[in-house]
């Protein structure tokens, strides 16, 4: 099997943070990759190797009746800031099969104002993305990302389960 090692001074890592970190260059991939996230104003805050954080605003585009956030586009910002670990993560990594497998979410406080959903767990992933890279194995870990009101309050927590494998 191969012998792979993160290293986040790896300029192929450097290049995919410097993209992800763009302002511009994530509004138009998420126009043409995720347009749903786009239209509802989501925009990437920031993404190191160690955390991704995703801003969600409180907008007509992404509430729902009862004037919250909708719990679908609470969702996508989850997903989103853990799939931000995942790309930094494997950025020089061997070729990887990537897929979501399970998804949970808490909402414990209404979501009237923007939402940052935080995920702090990089060096997680990256282990994780090494163990299945060096084994040929399929590897499974559950990400935690939470959002969090203004206030610093935490309105939902999400848990997303994803399976990694290398590409034969």
């Amino acid at each position: 099997m191969a012998n792979f090692q993160f290293d986040e001074n790896n300029p192929k890592v450097l290049s995919l943070l410097k993209k992800l970190n763009s302002h511009f260059k994530m509004k138009l991939y998420l126009w043409t990759k995720l347009p749903m996230a786009a239209f509802s104003g989501m925009r990437v805050g920031k993404v190191t190797p160690h955390f991704a954080e995703v801003v969600l605003p409180y907008r007509w585009r992404s509430q729902n009746p009862f004037r919250s956030i909708y719990f679908a586009a609470q969702c996508a910002a989850a997903e989103l800031s853990t799939g931000l670990l995942v790309l930094a993560a494997k950025a020089s990594a061997p070729p990887l099969s990537m897929l979501v497998v399970q998804f949970e979410s808490t909402f414990s406080k209404k979501a009237n104002q923007t939402l940052t959903f935080r995920c702090e767990q990089g060096p997680e992933f990256i282990e994780a993305i090494e163990k299945a890279a060096n084994t040929g194995e399929g590897v499974t870990f559950v990400a935690t990302t939470k959002g969090i009101l203004p206030s610093g309050e935490i309105a939902s927590e999400m848990k997303v389960t994803w399976s990694f494998k290398l590409k034969s």
